[in-house]
């Protein structure tokens, strides 16, 4: 059986994906088509229902219960990992609140925390996460919230952090903080969702256990990125919730939907979140 599969170019995406494409583990008889391309336009495949297996943003997740559930692997959880509010010189929150922002996407997860912390900033912009610094420094904007290997590039440009939004989210609840998960179809027949689970979970193993293995991959699709930047990124993001979310994980995920439903900034859902 074929399946799509979505997922970013990003270093922790391509390091994690690798061992299931190219066959380098036990796949039970399933093929992955991989489609890579930026996680905002991830989240628009996702709804418009074109893709099998995904990487999602959590945030866009949380409309999307009814056609996908999460899978236990994969997921990019964390402390310290969280998207950075940006510019080229400091500002108060006052400030901040009536900036122009650049955001990498309206249903990315850095958007959620932005408007958790900011809830008066209305001042968005949506552009590629890529584009955003720059778009920074020529003054397009006043501030970008920035996501993925930005965060280890941006005071090389001269621009300055104004606020970290993982650490607002961990000094609000007291858990790591959940920002992209993968999901698949619950269409799909429940042996099948069963097997990708199992699946997932021995490519992550894999290249956990074997980081090596993956370089020629991730260094395909890390365009100019230095290698030194590259493995931060993937050790920023990958980790033991990426081998498995346990209890500590779903009980984040299952946090940051919750408050997102108080503060209406996500439709109440009566579904369950995970694959069973």
């Amino acid at each position: 059986m074929k399946l799509t599969l979505g997922f970013s170019p990003c270093p922790n995406d391509t390091f994690i994906f690798d061992a299931m494409i190219h066959g380098k583990i036990d796949t039970e008889g399933l093929e992955f088509e991989p489609v890579i391309a930026d996680v905002e336009e991830l989240n628009q495949r996702a709804f418009a229902r074109a893709l099998d297996i995904t990487k999602l943003s959590y945030h866009a997740f949380a409309y999307l219960l009814k056609d996908y559930a999460l899978l236990d692997a994969g997921s990019a959880l964390g402390n310290n990992v969280g998207p950075l509010l940006i510019a080229r010189a400091p500002m108060e929150e006052k400030e901040a609140s009536k900036a122009r922002i650049a955001i990498p996407g309206k249903y990315t997860t850095a958007n959620f925390l932005l408007s958790l912390a900011y809830p008066k900033a209305r001042k968005k912009t949506e552009m590629l996460f890529s584009d955003i610094e720059d778009a920074v420094l020529t003054g397009k904007v006043d501030a970008g919230l920035i996501i993925h290997e930005n965060r280890f590039t941006y005071q090389e440009k001269g621009l300055v952090k104004i606020r970290d939004l993982g650490e607002f989210w961990e000094s609000t609840t007291q858990m790591p903080i959940p920002l992209g998960g993968i999901v698949a179809k619950r269409a799909l027949p429940p042996e099948v969702l069963q097997a990708v689970n199992r699946v997932l979970a021995r490519s992550v193993a894999f290249a956990m256990d074997n980081p090596d293995e993956p370089k020629a991959f991730v260094r395909q699709h890390a365009q100019e990125m230095d290698e030194d930047v590259m493995y931060k990124h993937i050790n920023l993001y990958v980790n033991e919730f990426t081998r498995s979310l346990g209890i500590k994980g779903k009980e984040a995920v299952q946090r940051l939907f919750d408050i997102a439903m108080a503060k209406g900034v996500i439709p109440a859902r009566d579904l369950p979140v995970f694959v069973s």
